[in-house]
């Protein structure tokens, strides 16, 4: 292996009115940023000290200011502005149990850019700078010294969410609940948009030869169309329907066919990504303009002939609650994947008297291995989902271009030497 190049770090952050957030190096984030970086380190240098590259969102409260004359250095500049900032970063080394991976291929997730853009999900708030990205694949690097599985070489998909301890929800095997779990980019947890990440070996997964890198990092999403799909029962000759025709429900759409679901429609308020649902093999498509729940509801069932027996709602929007809770089959299953507002008003009681199961979905476990087979076996197509991509040090236009809505899957290409998919 060559020996590892001196690097850069990029971090990035958006501006805010002041009394949300404010992208700043003062206060506490300041020496949380000098902790990050640890003491200088000269080029050259072999592993230990070298830098590289990452994708970092900074924000902090505006509690650090409020009794300080300290003010963020930055000129008047307008909501919405994103900041492009180099910093260097050790290359971590990893510990007994962990990889050391060189990065390939990060996808951006809604979740990304929501962080970038306002610092916090619910409960989840960004207190000091953190690495963006956790839809990743990359190659193996080193290996810690218990690690059996993996060597040098090797190219992985990463599971995100790692439990810190064996905790009740992991010894049911539903450690995507546990309270400590460790996952990438999300508070104060780093993410893997970066040249080098490690990362606890049990949760990276060896790709076969006939599964791209970037295949490899949309296991990530195609993982919550798979547990949002098994917590909805779906089955053989199910008819389904699916709220939103993003990419989370677009991999749903997959993973639902793929399990044998009869009939599937998706609706949604863009045209153009219904049109991407019924090349990826939607049964139904339906635009929603200005329906009511009811109406919706109504269309769905004429659609498909009878009511669905598992309706999978990837938008978090309370119309599409109500119209799933309304279309769905007595005695069926509403799977709740989009994240709204904390409070929804929902018709519950036509839920309730028709036995309207409501189920939730929060990230996933146990997908990894049955996504690489799907993969494989080419069971479902990913490679349409990705509309856009960029190297690392574009990383800010790709945010952008997410942001705007662009296309359906961005991707960044972390290595250099290698932008192929």
């Amino acid at each position: 292996m060559a020996p590892l190049r001196h690097l850069e770090v990029f971090w990035f952050g958006l501006v805010l009115s002041f009394g949300l957030l404010e992208l700043c190096c003062l206060g506490s984030c300041a020496g949380e940023a000098q902790e990050r970086k640890g003491s200088p380190s000269q080029p050259g240098q072999d592993r230990e000290g070298v830098l590289q590259e990452m994708i970092v969102s900074l924000c902090v409260h505006d509690s650090c200011f409020r009794n300080s004359s300290q003010m963020p250095p930055f000129p008047s500049l307008p909501a919405s502005c994103g900041i492009l900032k180099k910093e260097n970063y050790l290359i971590p080394e990893p510990g007994p149990n962990e990889v050391l991976l060189k990065m390939h291929s990060v996808g951006i997730c809604g979740s990304d850019v929501h962080y970038w853009e306002h610092g916090r999900i619910g409960h989840f708030v960004v207190k000091k700078p953190m690495v963006l990205g956790h839809e990743a694949s990359a190659t193996v690097v080193k290996v810690g010294s218990l690690v059996q599985h993996l060597k040098p070489g090797d190219r992985v998909a990463i599971e995100p969410g790692a439990p810190r301890e064996t905790d009740e929800f992991c010894k049911i095997g539903r450690y995507n609940l546990s309270p400590s779990i460790f996952f990438c980019a999300t508070p104060p947890d780093d993410g893997n948009l970066c040249r080098f990440y490690k990362h606890n070996a049990s949760f990276c997964y060896k790709l076969p030869d006939n599964v791209t890198f970037e295949e490899g990092a949309l296991i990530e999403p195609l993982s919550v169309g798979i547990h949002a799909c098994r917590r909805g029962g779906v089955t053989l000759g199910n008819k389904v329907f699916v709220c939103g025709a993003g990419p989370i429900g677009l991999v749903t759409l997959l993973v639902a066919k793929a399990m044998g679901a009869a009939q599937v429609v998706v609706t949604d308020l863009s045209a153009s990504r219904l049109s991407k649902a019924k090349e990826l093999g939607a049964d139904f498509i339906l635009h929603i303009s200005k329906e009511s729940p009811q109406e919706i509801a109504s269309k769905v069932e004429d659609l498909l002939g009878c009511k669905p027996e598992v309706t999978i709602e990837c938008t978090g929007a309370e119309a599409a609650i109500q119209a799933g809770i309304y279309a769905t089959r007595s005695g069926g299953t509403l799977v709740l994947v989009g994240l709204g507002s904390e409070m929804t008003t929902v018709p519950l009681v036509h839920a309730a008297t028709r036995e309207v199961d409501i189920k939730g979905v929060f990230r996933y476990c146990n997908t990894w291995p049955m996504a690489i087979s799907m993969l494989a076996s080419k069971s479902v197509n990913v490679k349409p989902l990705v509309t856009h991509r960029f190297p690392l040090e574009k990383a800010l236009e790709a945010f952008e271009t997410s942001k705007k809505g662009l296309g359906l899957k961005v991707m960044l290409k972390c290595d250099p030497d290698d932008q192929n998919p």
